[in-house]
C-alpha cells in the first residue's frame, strides 16, 4: 500500500487552475500538426475534447464503437446541465456549486478538482448557445433554470427533457466539422481491445473492426479514454446496453488504477421492473422531482388506485423527513428513503416495488398562473388543470410520452410509478488534476474517471464534467505532456509492443470462440447481475460481500468453461463483442465488491448496513476512510490498494444533513 500523487498545483483554490493555465508549458502551432492523439469514446468528453484538440492543430484519431458519434450514451441525458450563472438572483455563486458538489459527493471528491469544475461551468453554457444548442429560455429571452436534487438554487440548464442529445448534437457538429476539414479521422464500428505501452508510456492502441473482424493497431503520442461508465455490471441498468468497462479494464491491466470502483449511483426516478425479459431500465428524468411529489399510502398494503387515497391518507415521505429540502433531497438519500418505505410494506403497484410521483398540485399551481396570466383571477379547477397540463407538456412532454409508451399509463391523470435503479458510477479510472491516469500519455475524461463527483454525483453534473473535461481541461493539461513528446517521431505499429499487444487481444478472442460451452454469454451477465444488485447494490453488508467475491470467482470459472460464442472472429460477430465486455464486467464486479467490503462506512452511494445514524443514514469514518481507494491490478486477478488523501482546507466537513 502507498500513497499516490494528485499533482495538484500549490496555492490558494480559487487561484489554482488560473495560475495553472497561466504557467502551464505549450506546444507552439507548427509543432502540434506532427503530434497525434487517439481519443476512444465520442460521448460528450470524447467528442469535445477531439474537436478542440483538433481545432488546436493536433492530428486526432477518434473510436467509437457506435454507427455513429450520434449514438453515445450521453444522448440518453434528460434532465439537464448545471452552471453557476445565478440568473435566478437566488444567491447561487462559484462557490456555492463547488460546495454543493464536495457536500452532495458525501466529502469523498477532491477539492481542487471540483472546484476548478465550478469555475468553467459557466463558459460550458456560453460554449454550447454559440453552437446553437437550444436550452430553454424564459419569457424575457434569458436562458431558463429549474430545480435539481441536493441544492437550494435554481443552476440546471436544460432542452425539455432531451437536455444530453442537444448538447451531444452541438459538441458532434463541432467533431464533424474538424473531419470534414480532416484534421480527426473518425473509426466507427472499432472497439478499443487494448492499450499499447512502449517504455512505460501509452503509445496506442489495438482495435477491433466490428463490422468485419479485423483487429487494428493505431500509433498515437497520448492516448485518451472518455468511454462511460460501467453501470451495466448489474445487466438491468438505465446505462444503453452497449455501455461497457472495456476499455477502462484494458487501461487498468496495463497499470492504471481503478479508484472507487464501489460508488455506484443508484437513480430514485426510473420506471420500475416489470418482469425477467427486461434488458435495461428507463429513467425518468429528476428534473421531475422538481414539480412532482413523492408520496406512498400511509395504510401498508393499500390496494386502492392513487386517485381514491384522500390526501390525508398520503405519506409525502421526502417532505416529512427532509423539510430544508424536500422532494428535492440528493439521489442516493432519496433512493434509500424510496427503498425504506417499499421493504416496510407501503410501496405500490403490483410488484409493492414502488411509489409515486405525482404532478398533480403543481399542475394545478401552473394552470392558476397562466390563467391570471388571461385575466381571469378566479379560476375554476378544471380550467387549471387543462391550462397547467399545456405547461408541463412543454417543459417535459417527451418524458410523459416515453412513461405512457412503456407503461399504458396516462401520466397526465394518474401519478408515475418509480424506484431506484442503477444510473451513474461515481468510481473510475485514477486520475491526476491533469485528468492523466497512473500510466503515463494515458488521459481518462468523463464518467470514465473518477474525479468529480465523491461518492455521490449530483443530478445535471454528468453533462457538466464531460464537456468541462473536453472543452475545456484536458486541452491545458495534456499540451504539459506533449510538450514534452515533441522530438518523438512516429512509431511504427510495426515495433514489438504493438505486434505483442495485438497477439493478446486475437488470444482472448479465439479463446472465447473456442470453448464452445453451452451457456449464453447474456445468461453469465444475468446471473452476474442477479449476485451485483442484491449484494453489491443499493445496500451491502460484509457478509453478503465475503458471499459475492466467492459466488464471482465460481461465476468467473464456469464463464471461461462453458459459455457458447457462435460465428468466428473474422466477422461482424455482436456475440463475440458481447463475451468480452461480459468477461471484464465480471472481474470489476469482484473489485466493486473488494472495495465495499474494504470501505467500513457508509458515504453516498455506499451504503454499509452497519454504519449507519440512528436515523437510517449514511455514517462516515472520516479518520480511517477520508481517502480515494485506487486499485492496482495483479497478476491472477488480484488487487493492491494504494491511498490519495483527501484534504479539506476551504469547506467544514460535517455529517450531511438535508432537514
Amino acid at each position: 500500500m502507498s500513497e499516490i500523487n494528485s499533482n495538484i498545483p500549490e496555492g490558494e483554490l480559487t487561484q489554482k487552475w488560473t495560475k495553472f493555465k497561466s504557467s502551464v508549458a505549450l506546444v507552439n502551432p507548427s509543432n502540434k500538426r506532427s503530434i497525434e492523439v487517439i481519443i476512444v469514446g465520442s460521448g460528450l468528453a470524447g467528442a469535445s475534447a477531439a474537436a478542440t484538440l483538433a481545432e488546436m492543430g493536433y492530428k486526432v484519431k477518434c473510436f467509437c464503437f457506435q454507427d455513429s458519434p450520434r449514438r453515445a450514451h450521453s444522448i440518453a441525458a434528460q434532465g439537464g446541465i448545471n452552471a453557476a450563472k445565478n440568473y435566478q438572483n437566488d444567491g447561487d455563486s462559484t462557490y456555492r456549486l463547488f460546495y454543493d458538489t464536495i457536500k452532495g459527493g458525501d466529502y469523498r471528491a477532491r477539492e481542487a478538482n471540483v472546484h476548478r469544475l465550478a469555475e468553467v461551468s459557466a463558459n460550458i453554457i456560453d460554449q454550447c448557445v454559440a453552437q446553437g444548442v437550444p436550452l430553454a429560455r424564459e419569457y424575457g429571452g434569458l436562458l431558463d433554470n429549474r430545480s435539481f436534487g441536493g441544492t437550494q438554487v435554481q443552476r440546471t440548464f436544460y432542452a425539455a427533457g432531451q437536455t444530453g442529445q442537444q448538447l451531444l448534437l452541438g459538441a458532434y457538429s463541432a467533431l464533424e466539422r474538424q473531419i470534414g476539414m480532416g484534421k480527426v479521422e473518425m473509426y466507427t464500428r472499432h472497439e478499443m481491445l487494448e492499450v499499447v505501452k512502449i517504455d512505460g508510456k501509452a503509445r496506442g492502441i489495438i482495435a477491433r473492426n466490428l463490422i468485419t473482424g479485423e483487429i487494428e493497431r493505431h500509433f498515437g503520442h497520448a492516448v485518451v479514454l472518455g468511454t462511460g461508465g460501467y453501470g451495466n455490471v448489474f445487466y438491468l441498468s438505465t446505462n444503453a446496453m452497449g455501455s461497457n468497462v472495456t476499455a477502462a479494464w484494458k487501461a487498468h491491466k496495463q497499470g492504471a488504477y481503478f479508484a472507487n470502483p464501489c460508488y455506484t449511483q443508484i437513480h430514485p426516478t426510473c420506471i420500475p421492473v416489470s418482469g425477467d425479459h427486461q434488458s435495461k431500465l428507463t429513467l425518468m428524468s429528476e428534473s421531475l422531482r422538481n414539480d412532482g411529489r413523492i408520496w406512498v399510502p400511509k395504510k401498508k398494503d393499500d390496494t386502492r388506485k392513487a386517485s381514491e387515497i384522500p390526501e390525508d391518507e398520503r405519506d409525502y415521505y421526502l417532505e416529512r423527513r427532509y423539510p430544508a429540502f424536500g422532494n428535492l433531497v440528493p439521489r442516493d438519500v432519496a433512493s434509500r428513503a424510496a427503498k425504506e418505505r417499499c421493504d416496510a410494506g407501503y410501496g405500490v403497484g403490483a410488484s409493492k416495488l414502488a411509489v409515486y410521483l405525482d404532478f398533480k398540485a403543481n399542475t394545478e399551481r401552473y394552470g392558476k398562473i397562466e390563467a391570471s396570466k388571461a385575466g381571469n383571477h378566479n379560476p375554476d379547477k378544471e380550467t387549471c388543470m387543462r391550462l397547467g397540463t399545456e405547461v408541463i407538456k412543454e417543459k417535459y412532454g417527451n418524458l410523459f410520452d416515453m412513461y405512457a409508451q412503456i407503461t399504458g399509463e396516462n401520466p397526465y391523470e394518474t401519478p408515475m410509478r418509480i424506484y431506484p435503479a442503477v444510473h451513474y458510477t461515481m468510481g473510475g479510472l485514477w486520475v491526476d488534476y491533469n485528468l492523466m491516469t497512473s500510466v503515463e500519455g494515458l488521459y481518462c475524461t468523463g464518467e470514465a474517471n473518477f474525479s468529480d463527483h465523491g461518492a455521490n454525483r449530483l443530478g445535471a453534473s454528468a453533462l457538466m464534467q464531460g464537456l468541462a473535461d473536453g472543452y475545456f481541461v484536458l486541452p491545458y493539461t495534456i499540451g504539459a505532456y506533449l510538450s514534452k513528446e515533441i522530438s518523438v517521431k512516429a512509431i511504427s505499429t510495426d515495433h514489438p509492443a504493438f505486434v505483442e499487444a495485438e497477439a493478446k487481444a486475437k488470444g482472448i478472442l479465439d479463446t472465447l470462440i473456442n470453448i464452445k460451452g453451452t451457456k449464453s454469454v447474456d445468461h453469465f451477465h444475468k446471473r452476474l447481475g442477479h449476485i451485483m444488485w442484491e449484494k453489491c447494490g443499493m445496500a451491502r453488508n460484509a457478509q453478503g460481500l465475503n458471499e459475492a467475491i466467492q459466488e464471482i470467482r465460481a461465476l468467473r470459472a464456469d464463464f471461461w468453461s462453458n459459455v457458447r460464442v457462435p460465428g468466428t472472429a473474422d466477422e461482424l460477430n455482436t456475440e463475440l463483442e458481447k463475451a468480452g465486455r461480459v468477461a471484464d464486467f465480471i472481474e470489476l464486479g469482484e473489485l466493486m465488491c473488494i472495495d465495499a467490503l474494504n470501505r467500513n462506512e457508509s458515504c453516498g452511494g455506499h451504503f454499509r448496513e452497519e454504519y449507519q445514524t440512528e436515523e437510517g443514514e449514511a455514517l462516515r469514518d472520516d479518520v480511517n476512510y477520508a481517502y480515494v481507494a485506487a486499485w492496482e491490478f495483479k497478476e491472477g486477478v488480484n488487487f493492491e490498494l494504494h491511498k490519495e488523501e483527501l484534504k479539506f482546507e476551504n469547506i467544514k466537513v460535517a455529517q450531511r444533513s438535508y432537514k
